[in-house]
């Protein structure tokens, strides 16, 4: 098989919303090509951009500290920890939300980026994908870290059911030191292992999320 990447994050584009209630992204420029031509050489034009960015924007990863306040920040993360992991895909689109433990129960998980797809990125930019999404459960949470998994991703609008207030499957898997992925799309594209999970965040100090551009790497 050929290698091929295929894009799992979604774009950030000015006012959009990723989380309802939560400030949008402001994208604007800060020199314009024709300003610009003042500062430079005649026919020699650039252009800076400028953009005021709520961490939990788009496809974004959680460091431990968007949990806990003595926890690791993005920065903190090791490269090993999210990028060129061996990817597997876990298909939850059940009738129910709550995804348990038994959706993990007969996959090997250990070591792994588990991606979990629900097919809730269908509904993205739309009213309906802030309401009734699809979640893991705290048992869930419990038995991937249990069996040793590296990180866990979803293409839901939160991987806790955002009516509890507790958060526990942040709590669980931060507390482990395992990066939550969140609001990841195209999950449909992958098979269902046998690929490689990237999720780098910029090395930004003192915050706890940040936007990444999510991808695999399929195909030897």
């Amino acid at each position: 098989m050929n290698r091929r990447l295929i894009d799992l994050s979604h774009e950030i584009e000015d006012g959009m919303v990723t989380y309802p209630g939560l400030p949008v992204p402001k994208i604007r420029e800060w020199l314009s090509r024709e300003a610009s031509s003042a500062r430079y050489a005649p026919g020699t034009t650039f252009q800076l951009g400028m953009i005021e960015l709520l961490a939990n924007t788009g496809t974004y990863i959680d460091a431990p500290s968007h949990r806990y306040a003595e926890g690791s920040d993005v920065a903190g993360y090791a490269l090993e920890a999210v990028a060129d992991l061996d990817g597997i895909v876990v298909h939850a689109r059940g009738p129910g939300r709550a995804i348990d433990a038994e959706a993990f129960g007969e996959v090997q998980v250990r070591g792994k980026a588990v991606l979990v797809h629900t097919g809730w990125d269908r509904h993205w930019r739309t009213e309906h994908y802030g309401k009734g999404h699809p979640f893991l459960t705290a048992a869930a949470a419990r038995h991937l870290v249990s069996a040793g998994a590296a990180l866990i991703g979803i293409d839901s609008l939160n991987i806790d059911d955002d009516s509890d207030g507790t958060r526990p499957v942040h709590t669980v898997l931060l507390a482990a030191g395992i990066p939550i992925v969140e609001h990841l799309c195209g999950l449909d594209r992958l098979p269902d292992s046998a690929f490689r999970f990237f999720a780098a965040p910029p090395r930004v100090r003192g915050i706890g999320s940040f936007p990444v551009r999510a991808f695999a790497l399929v195909g030897k």
